[in-house]
């Protein structure tokens, strides 16, 4: 692939990915609800979910969920509902997050915060409707395997949302700090980051293709 064509695919994906998007509102309200290691861990497993959306694309899934309306609709309520579920967990949980030495460590298992993350980064439809659709655009079939080229451009599409989401979850998780003085704010801070992540899932399921 020229130096060319990939530049133009990392400034098209560099103005998608400033745009605070599900992962971006899901990483927030992690961090909000559980602190700074819960909110990376999740950015790490959302990007291995985004980017087996990519190989699931490359691979020809994406076209599937793409030209059907009941394999978008479906996957799309099984993310939203899995956001609601995960949400009402850290509303149900706030409280024991405001213990007076609390702060971002929280007691929740390395690989189950990985994996919540990646099944919400692998459940979003509308990430196989975008790589399908735009993908392919940026590959050049005199340059060798298409399936590769995808793959490559997907990988660098997924590094580059790891570091904007980190920055947006760090960020977040450093306001969750400043409330950490006082308990009964934590735990407010704590339920608020389980209301966003309910409502992006009613909103993930109210919205998408209107065909």
């Amino acid at each position: 692939m020229s130096v060319e064509r990939v530049a133009a695919f990392a400034a098209l994906a560099a103005v998608i990915i400033v745009i605070p998007g599900p992962s971006v509102l899901f990483v927030i309200g992690r961090a909000l609800a559980y602190g700074r290691r819960v909110a990376l861990i999740t950015v790490v497993g959302n990007t291995v979910g985004a980017y087996l959306a990519v190989v699931l694309v490359a691979f020809g899934v994406g076209s599937i969920v793409e030209r059907s309306l009941m394999a978008f609709t479906v996957l799309k309520l099984a993310g939203a509902a899995y956001l609601v579920h995960l949400g009402v967990q850290a509303i149900r949980h706030r409280h024991a997050m405001a213990a007076p030495d609390a702060g971002p460590v929280v007691a929740r298992g390395t690989w189950q915060t990985m994996w919540e993350g990646l099944v919400v980064g692998v459940s979003n439809p509308k990430s196989f409707v975008f790589y399908a659709a735009v993908l392919p655009q940026f590959v050049d079939r005199s340059a060798g395997s298409v399936t590769a080229q995808m793959l490559l451009l997907g990988l660098l599409f997924t590094v580059m949302a790891l570091i904007c989401d980190s920055v947006w979850g760090l960020s977040a998780a450093g306001a969750r700090t400043w409330f950490a003085g006082s308990p009964r704010r934590l735990a407010a801070v704590g339920g608020a980051g389980g209301l966003a992540m309910v409502g992006l899932g009613v909103t993930v399921a109210f919205t998408g293709r209107a065909d």
